[in-house]
């Protein structure tokens, strides 16, 4: 596929710079907004969002780990980087948007407050739409992408896929 003008390097930078912009105004407006009253969560359900949360960052530190010199906070591929396809990446193509969407409804739920549930799934889709138009892009650096997406999940991992 050849790029169009639109997808020149300089027009992906800003573009992705974008992404990552909208990503992190979402995540703050997650965290940072005051509880509300919208609605109470059960213990039990608080207990389990925290744990989602909980989850949700300790598998954005496993993915950058896994990433290493590879990792960099743009929808881009860098320079001399490699396609990583070992532990994570083994289960799914994106497991730090995996983790950030974990943590977002995570605290979303206890929170009580209809504008971080808001910001939480428009998070949801925003990783969406950004794991699409990254992915295009390493389609066109790494010449193995293709069959390493074909066979392993975007975001969840397959039953089949964890066993």
């Amino acid at each position: 596929m050849q790029p169009s003008s639109a997808d020149a390097p300089g027009n992906d930078r800003v573009i992705a710079w974008a992404f990552v912009l909208v990503q992190l105004v979402l995540i703050a407006i997650v965290v940072v907004l005051p509880s509300g009253n919208a609605w109470t969560a059960p213990a039990w359900l608080s207990v389990a969002a925290c744990a989602l949360s909980f989850a949700g960052l300790l598998v954005i530190g496993m993915g950058l780990v896994t990433l290493g010199r590879s990792a960099t906070p743009l929808p881009t591929p860098v320079k001399d980087g490699e396609l990583r396809s070992s532990g994570l990446y083994a289960y799914v193509r994106h497991p730090i948007y995996t983790g950030v969407m974990a943590f977002a409804i995570g605290a979303a739920i206890p929170s009580g407050n209809v504008w971080a549930a808001a910001a939480a799934a428009a998070l949801v889709v925003w990783l969406a739409i950004k794991a699409r138009w990254e992915e295009r892009r390493l389609r066109g650096r790494y010449p193995g992408y293709a069959a390493y997406a074909g066979r392993t999940p975007r975001f969840i991992p397959t039953w089949r896929r964890l066993r």
